[in-house]
């Protein structure tokens, strides 16, 4: 492409300018939005809001459904900033869509687009209503016909005089849809006058319709009847995501129908989903994809069903998924924009320059969203906006395009002056100069072309990449960067040297102390690079003035040998050899151990002498690398001939050494502290060894009170309930005995991580509830389980302050005793082991039940014969604080026996097969839910002598136990009490 000259000075001084001033184009800070305007409101404008920034500040205009908005029409309009104040609204002139335009020198963009809307409410027309004559029992819907007017309305009926408005219940519904009231089925009650009560949501004004009369006719009661849906929503009904959907549905009908709903593809409802106004309304909030399908409304009652099925379709308004971005790029490249948006329906995309849709030539093409140009010239620039919509929405994503056009310059970006690798290496020399188009670039060494070969590649950003560089490549490189604006050189300097290498290292070394050794480090490096060598002990450099009298360099100059003369345990460690170049640096590390004689045993005491023994006690000296395998104790007297062995007896170990349990992450080590005669002096202290099994090294610790039956070993690496190998020994003042036998102790069991499942409660009595659950897995690798804590606690107290029972691990229920009556009880279970307790489930509750009556059975008359008792009482009626009576138990036993007989009757009389040959003890209890009540009063059957016998209710003492055991046939015939 072909520019004049004073095109591409202008140009190249614009970017420049551009630079310096930080030329920005226009970005919305606000934009308008949907307003709705009371009309009758005291206030009289509307303010739309409209912000940008930009550099310069941008210029405001607006338009109205599509056309410029006059607002030098100050009596009509007024800018405040980039804001539209509208004076005075008025529907007639000032309903519509607004867009708000905001322009500088780089471009324009347009907001959003804004509906206003005028929100009012009419009065009902005067006209009387006529009377709505019925039969009882028939189902009626009253119409409220709203007046006109614009914005969300709720509805009311007023039944007869203000303010005595209708109770919606399973009867009666007021539908929001469409105003109307719905009567299933007339009561001589609903006779009266109903009133519409319309009001707006967006200006509160209420307006009242015309009363319409409810009459009953006078020609009989409507009969039963099946159910009629008369509201019900739409077949297909769509739904924006994140909104609230109510479904009505209500129908008459005699008796009176139930209304209840599902989904058709009999999927469960989700836990947000509420009915509302006794069924009459479902209400979904929060409506997302997964709640689209069809719903159905089921009306029934005696005479039959019938049901209404509509279904919820998705849909979501464009949402961005992938903006656009300010571009700034050359002149003749190539721009490739993708704006991506979600939505349903998918979105379409369409593309504004400048405020303006984009006009596409063979250069400018649109696909799917994307927008390309190719062959790009300054006047390409400008504000673009990208728009997807679909039927519900419009979203916008806007961006700056810059195109800018100047010559190379290497001014931001310069070459690196020197470059020095090695031989064999790879190097990429740069060339990146700011150039609008990109500069074009060609190499030179010196002043021969650089031309590509096997070794020298010319890369795209005009880059010079050389691979397995000689000494050959070393030398002065050039970059001539040039497009049509202009050219520019760039230079670098190219060193390549030999790479160092150590050709002899320092290796391991094992000494004794006193000897000399020398560490060598000997190198091969370039001649034209100075060398360095460094030395490190024990991650330090080595000190050669203050450790002058054992430390020397010693070589020449491609030589770091380092002597130790003398050598001391205190030169023991890690000695590492550094190398360096202005280039590159190698290193080699070597390990020194040096090793001595064991250092003497320090504080060596007599404690006690006797005529034939002697008390010696010491602590162990250092070992220098080389562990103490034993110790000689030696004696001489006046009258020996120099120093001789003597013999030593140990101390006692301590027995019964083992262990296991505590808290996760210990080992507890325990044994049985060793007698006080056998400790064999003062200062006596146990030596705790341990290791994991399969370790090889000890562990070892000091337990210094001679009484302490155990040791806590506690570390965050231990695994739970893993093997260890323990050792207990002693020691005192005069120095260390003996170690038990090894023994193998587990580490402490991991806490149950599970709760228990599948736990639930039942009340059994008005005293009694019974917990139940599932065991939680548990492996023997994992310890033992000891068994589950269940916690309990009533609905009027506090969870902190909860009773607990503990029952065995293979147990799965507990029962709860000694509860108040008729209270709800929680109750919470979880697991325990000997590391403590696991997480507890899920909280589940139940009731106890009432209390049994405290009234007994009274007036107990009976009838013997010397085969059979026949007796009778007075039925127990339970207070309304107490359990309902579900029957009766007879309790009996001879005067000679303990165990006691039960009868269980559901009547107020029982007949008992018995042989009366002695006296019988009989009294009688109501049962119920709650247990059973009050005893009567016993009565004494005695010994029958003659052919019959009669008698009632009287107190006998010594009350004896009583046993389910029956040794005798019973005969009796149950009849139902209720």
């Amino acid at each position: 492409m072909m520019f004049p000259w004073k095109q591409l000075i202008l140009l190249s001084f614009i970017g420049c300018l551009g630079g310096e001033l930080l030329l920005q184009g226009p970005v919305f800070v606000k934009e308008p939005s949907n307003s709705i305007f009371p009309v009758g409101s005291e206030d009289e404008k509307i303010t739309l809001n409209c912000e940008a920034r930009g550099n310069p500040s941008p210029h405001y205009r607006w338009q109205l459904n599509g056309s410029d908005i006059d607002t030098s029409m100050e009596h009509r309009y007024k800018l405040n900033g980039g804001n539209l104040v509208v004076i005075n609204p008025n529907r007639n002139w000032d309903t519509g869509t607004y867009q708000c335009f905001a322009t500088n020198s780089l471009g324009t963009i347009v907001s959003r687009e804004a509906k206003l809307q005028f929100a009012y409410l009419e009065n009902f027309k005067t006209k009387m209503r006529s009377t709505v004559s019925v039969r009882e029992g028939q189902g009626v819907v009253l119409l409220c016909g709203p007046p006109p007017h614009s914005g969300e309305l709720s509805y009311a009926w007023i039944f007869n005089e203000y303010p005595s408005f209708v109770e919606e219940d399973s009867r009666r519904f007021v539908s929001q849809e469409t105003g109307h009231l719905y009567i299933s089925k007339v009561e001589p009650s609903d006779v009266g006058n109903y009133t519409c009560v319309v009001t707006s949501l967006v200006t509160n004004a209420r307006v009242l319709g015309s009363p319409t009369p409810l009459v009953l006719r006078s020609d009989g009661v409507m009969g039963e009847y099946e159910p009629k849906i008369e509201v019900q929503f739409p077949e297909t009904l769509p739904a924006a995501k994140g909104s609230t959907v109510k479904l009505e549905c209500f129908a008459l009908g005699n008796p009176i129908p139930q209304i209840n709903w599902r989904r058709s593809d009999g999927l469960p409802f989700s836990s947000k989903i509420k009915l509302r106004k006794f069924n009459g309304v479902l209400e979904i909030p929060n409506f997302q994809q997964e709640d689209a399908g069809s719903y159905e409304c089921i009306a029934e009652n005696s005479r039959g069903k019938n049901v209404a099925r509509g279904r919820l379709t998705y849909y979501a308004k464009p949402h961005w998924v992938q903006l656009i971005k300010d571009v700034e790029t050359a002149v003749e490249d190539s721009l490739y924009w993708e704006c991506r948006a979600s939505g349903k329906p998918k979105p379409s995309y369409r593309w504004l320059k400048n405020g303006a849709a984009l006009v596409l030539e063979e250069r400018i093409q649109i696909e799917n969203g994307a927008l390309t140009i190719t062959n790009l010239s300054v006047t390409d620039s400008g504000m673009f906006q990208c728009i997807a919509e679909n039927k519900h929405g419009l979203v916008y994503s806007s961006a700056e395009l810059k195109v800018v056009a100047s010559a190379p310059d290497f001014s931001k970006n310069p070459m690196k002056k020197l470059v020095q690798v090695q031989v064999g290496s790879l190097v990429s020399l740069d060339c990146k100069p700011r150039a609008s188009p990109r500069a074009r670039s060609s190499w030179k060494k010196g002043d021969v072309s650089v031309q590509e070969h096997a070794r020298i590649s010319l890369l795209k950003d005009g880059g010079l990449k050389i691979a397995n560089v000689t000494k050959a490549d070393a030398g002065t490189y050039t970059c001539m960067a040039e497009n049509q604006f202009g050219k520019a050189n760039g230079t670098t300097h190219l060193v390549v040297t030999e790479p160092t290498r150590i050709t002899l290292a320092p290796s391991n070394m094992d000494v004794s102390v006193g000897e000399s050794v020398i560490l060598p480090c000997q190198v091969q490096h370039d001649p034209l690079l100075d060398i360095i060598f460094t030395w490190y002990f024990n991650g330090a450099l080595a000190d050669f003035k203050k450790d002058g009298s054992h430390f020397e360099k010693v070589g020449g100059s491609s030589s770091g040998d380092l002597m130790i003369r003398n050598i001391q345990l205190k030169h023991s460690g890690k000695y590492v050899c550094m190398v360096q170049t202005g280039v590159d640096s190698v290193s080699s590390a070597a390990d020194l151990i040096v090793r001595g004689s064991p250092g003497p045993p320090e504080n060596v005491k007599v404690d006690e002498i006797t005529d034939t023994t002697a008390q010696l006690s010491w602590k162990e000296g250092k070992d220098n690398h080389s562990p103490v395998i034993s110790y000689s104790i030696q004696a001489r007297t006046p009258f020996s001939v120099g120093w001789q062995t003597v013999t030593t007896v140990p101390e006692v170990p301590p027995s019964e050494v083992n262990g296991g349990g505590g808290s996760r992450s210990e080992l507890v080590i325990t044994w049985d502290p060793v007698p006080e005669e056998l400790q064999n002096g003062e200062g006596f202290g146990y030596v705790v060894a341990f290791r994991p099994l399969g370790v090889t090294t000890w562990i070892q610790t000091v337990v210094t009170s001679p009484d302490t039956p155990r040791y806590v070993f506690r570390n965050e690496s231990i695994v739970p309930y893993s093997p260890y190998e323990v050792k207990v020994g002693v020691y005192n003042n005069k120095g260390e005995g003996p170690f038990s036998p090894v023994t193998t102790v587990f580490s402490a069991e991991e806490e149950p991580t599970v709760a228990p499942s599948q736990v639930s409660a039942n009340s059994l009595s008005s005293s009694e509830i019974e917990v139940s659950w599932n065991t939680i897995p548990w492996k023997l690798s994992n310890g033992h389980l000891l068994g589950y804590e269940v916690r309990y606690w009533n609905g009027g107290g506090k969870e902190e302050s909860s009773s607990k029972v503990k029952v065995a691990g293979n147990e799965t229920s507990a029962r709860l005793r000694g509860l108040k009556s008729n209270l709800a009880y929680y109750t919470a279970v979880r697991a325990y082991n000997s590391a403590g307790a696991g997480p507890f489930s899920a909280t589940v509750n139940a009731t106890t039940k009432k209390t049994p009556p405290s009234q007994p059975p009274g007036n107990v008359v009976w009838n013997a014969t010397d085969t059979k008792v026949l007796l009778n009482w007075e039925q127990v009626k339970a207070m309304e604080n107490e359990s309902e009576v579900t029957g009766y138990k007879v309790f009996y036993r001879t005067s000679s026996q303990n165990n006691v007989q039960v009868l269980n009757t559901n009547k107020t009389s029982a007949e008992l097969l018995l042989p009366i040959k002695e006296d019988y003890i009989i009294e009688v209890k109501a049962t119920t839910d709650g247990g059973d009540g009050t005893s009567s009063e016993q009565i004494r059957i005695p010994r029958i002598t003659s052919m019959d016998a009669r008698g009632s209710t009287s107190a006998i003492s010594n009350v004896h136990p009583m046993s389910s055991y029956l040794p005798i046939v019973l005969f009796f015939i149950v009849y139902a009490l209720w």
